[in-house]
């Protein structure tokens, strides 16, 4: 699935709909809960995200934990959650890494190519990249390396704060990628999609 990646082309359009998506794990079975929160990122800024549409699956994981591997864990539980959206989101953010990953086919990736939508990854902290910490202003950024490649970006989403670590998925280029992350960020860290996303799953539980 690797070969199918698409990092050439980009958004051919601002994109309207994000879709946030995260998938949380019952801690003593093996039951999950998979979210997708759907957001206008064209609304006028206000306290609130615009959420169109959300959704919420249940199932019990049965693919072994595995480093590196984590799509085909959640992946499944995923497209039943963007299954029940009315609404087609125009990309979508996933709470992981895109090519940011050992084998350049991180959770966004993966969604990415099964879906055919744009797809990139937020991640809550670094996995095989290095990075210098981005200056401590809001949108300033450093990049994610392994060896002599850049993978994605390490973004400072709010002054003062620990980076989020941005890589494209497919169809959607890192430039892109970060202008929607610090869009969808007014206030927190996180991006508000998969922020939102991260306490539906939770609260579903």
């Amino acid at each position: 699935m690797r070969n199918r990646v698409d990092l050439s082309t980009g958004l051919p359009a601002p994109a309207r709909l994000v879709a946030g998506l995260d998938v949380s794990y019952r801690q003593d079975s093996a039951g999950v809960a998979a979210a997708v929160v759907l957001i206008d990122v064209s609304a006028p800024p206000s306290p609130a995200p615009a959420i169109v549409e959300s959704a919420v699956v249940f199932g019990e994981v049965t693919f072994p934990y595995v480093p590196g591997l984590l799509g085909f864990r959640e992946v499944p539980f995923l497209l039943a959650a963007l299954d029940r959206l009315t609404t087609a989101p125009d990309v979508l953010m996933c709470d992981g890494y895109g090519i940011a990953h050992p084998r350049r086919f991180g959770l966004a990736c993966h969604l990415g190519v099964v879906t055919g939508l744009p797809s990139f990854g937020v991640a809550k902290t670094a996995f095989t990249t290095r990075f210098d910490p981005p200056g401590p202003g809001r949108g300033q950024w450093s990049p994610l390396v392994d060896g002599d490649e850049t993978l994605g970006r390490a973004v400072r989403t709010q002054a003062g704060v620990k980076p989020v670590f941005v890589s494209a998925g497919h169809r959607i280029t890192l430039d892109q990628a970060t202008e929607l992350t610090l869009a969808t960020s007014p206030r927190y860290r996180i991006p508000e999609p998969t922020r939102q996303a991260d306490q539906l799953s939770r609260r579903a539980l």
